[in-house]
């Protein structure tokens, strides 16, 4: 295989690994520090509820702009123009769902997990073991893309073309992750997070004005320069190029679209975040940094996409071995050499890092908190340190498993993964959270309709679609057993799950109207809130 190292002249996979390191050790010991205070199961699943609004909202940036929104929407506006920044305006827009319905309402009604809020009015068990899987169920997913995509990256501009290289890479990142979440706990993998938004921003913005100087500081210059170098001309500049081919292209994105905006706000790994913050005033903040910080990176990406279509050109994007997704590499490599290349290199691992260490200690503290000890203990716990040691047990279980998937599927079209992670979360998580916070009727029978059933409806409805199977894109190739005309389910699934959540709520006898009068003034006035 031609890497993409060699397809980019200059590139010094040294200099990139000595970039890498310097990071990972730089936030080893800043980890390693932020350990020292991590005694207590709050301070392990939530930092000690000690960050403010503005660092939280700088971690969430950091967990939530992954390497797919770094390298794929530079590239996807690259290649597509137009069409290549609705996916920001999809990712950008769903914060709004989470800022109006659900950051304050979830941080004053919860301890640690999305189990908690559903536990405060329901029967604790099952519905802790509902949460857990939904949590799991997305978690899992979103970080195989993660791993896998990590294996690609690093990979690609180290220079690794070996199936043996590749898998060493994927091993080195799971241990450096297991390493951030085992020691530093929610405190650790916060300020890693923090760490990468500000790399990561601050790169963006570098290369941003860096290009922007290239046409004088006009951004029209930019995108007449970019019509020029691409073959489809000005269509760059118009709706349709990726998504205008047919009425089938069009609903599919409507349908991804609805899961990227509402999935959002039910990723368990997002919800968690907000329990990291003293108050919900706090957590609203965190928020509101959260929409400014992401906002103003993906209109970054739309500099840096035009300008990889101006200077680099669309055809050699497009024909790179990474494909779209070497578009910010290679502008790197023309605006700034190898070292600007190395210091992207290292801002696409950084992020790769701290959004897996994130995930992972949100499916560790679901499985430890909800199922350990609300399941399995019934709330008892044999002493105070037990929770804290099961749920480092279970991220090294977590990082193991994710390995071995990341490797198994470096090869496989992952995009997939992702969008089942949003639908998963769209379908299972934020209809259940959105009654149990507003709809007083709502009771165990219907959480339990709604998780499970949004859940196998997703899952059935991905394995039966063109992102499985049936097209030359799709992950299994050699053969076609789909029947699902959509690549993502949302537009589907979504209702469905809400009807589902509906129907068991009106089919059971089960009435639970004076908890939820208890849940609601807590709520939104924070009375009797987690403090500690």
């Amino acid at each position: 295989m031609t890497t993409l190292a060699q397809s980019i002249e200059g590139n010094n996979p040294v200099l990139n690994i000595t970039i890498f390191a310097l990071f990972v050790i730089v936030t080893l010991v800043v980890v390693f520090r932020a350990s020292r205070n991590t005694k207590t199961a709050s301070d392990y699943y939530a930092a000690g509820r000690s960050f403010s609004g503005p660092q939280n909202g700088t971690a969430i940036a950091g967990d939530y702009l992954s390497a797919a929104s770094f390298l794929g929407i530079a590239g996807a506006i690259a290649v597509y123009g137009y069409d290549g920044f609705l996916y920001s305006i999809g990712f950008l827009v769903a914060w709004l769902v989470a800022l109006l319905l659900v950051a304050e309402l979830l941080r004053n009604t919860g301890k640690f997990t999305m189990g908690d809020v559903l536990a405060f009015r329901m029967r604790q068990r099952p519905v802790r073991a509902a949460a857990a899987t939904s949590t799991m169920a997305v978690s899992f997913f979103y970080l195989l893309a993660q791993m896998a995509g990590a294996g690609a990256l690093v990979s690609l501009l180290l220079g690794i073309d070996s199936d043996f290289g590749q898998a060493v890479v994927i091993c080195v990142v799971g241990v450096v992750m297991i390493l951030y979440v085992l020691v530093g706990g929610m405190k650790g993998t916060t300020w890693v997070q923090i760490i990468k938004a500000a790399l990561l921003i601050a790169g963006t913005f570098a290369m941003t004005v860096w290009v922007l100087g290239h046409y004088g500081l006009n951004f029209s210059e930019l995108l007449g320069a970019a019509v020029e170098r691409s073959p489809d001309g000005e269509s760059m500049l118009n709706p349709g190029a990726k998504y205008g081919v047919s009425e089938a292209s069009k609903i599919d994105f409507l349908s991804l679209g609805i899961a990227l905006v509402l999935g959002t706000a039910g990723l368990p790994h997002v919800l968690m975040r907000f329990y990291t913050v003293p108050t919900a005033k706090d957590a609203r903040k965190s928020v509101v940094w959260a929409i400014a910080l992401i906002g103003l990176f993906y209109l970054f990406t739309l500099v840096l996409g035009y300008g990889a279509a101006a200077i680099v050109g669309s055809d050699t994007i497009s024909n790179a071995p990474g494909g779209e997704n070497s578009a910010a590499p290679l502008l790197a490599e023309a605006l700034g050499g190898p070292l600007l290349l190395g210091f992207i290199a290292a801002v696409a691992f950084a992020t790769i890092l701290a959004v897996v260490a994130g995930l992972t200690i949100t499916a560790s503290a679901s499985f430890a908190h909800d199922v350990y000890v609300n399941v399995i203990k019934r709330g008892k716990a044999d002493n105070k340190n037990t929770e804290v040691k099961v749920a480092r047990i279970t991220a090294c279980v977590i990082g193991a498993v994710a390995i071995i998937g990341g490797i198994l599927a470096k090869d496989q079209n992952v995009a997939f993964l992702v969008a089942l992670a949003f639908a998963v979360a769209a379908s299972a998580n934020l209809p259940t959270i959105l009654y149990s916070l507003f709809w007083k009727r709502f009771n165990t029978s219907g959480a339990l309709w709604s998780i499970y059933g949004g859940l196998t409806v997703t899952l059935v409805l991905i394995v039966f679609s063109p992102a499985v199977s049936g097209t030359e894109k799709s992950m299994i190739t050699s053969v076609d057993f789909h029947w699902f005309p959509l690549q993502n389910p949302g537009l589907v699934s979504i209702p469905v799950s809400f009807f589902l959540g509906w129907l068991g709520t009106v089919l059971s006898k089960e009435h639970l109207e004076d908890k939820h009068k208890e849940m609601e003034v807590r709520s939104l006035t924070g009375a009797g809130a987690e403090k500690d």
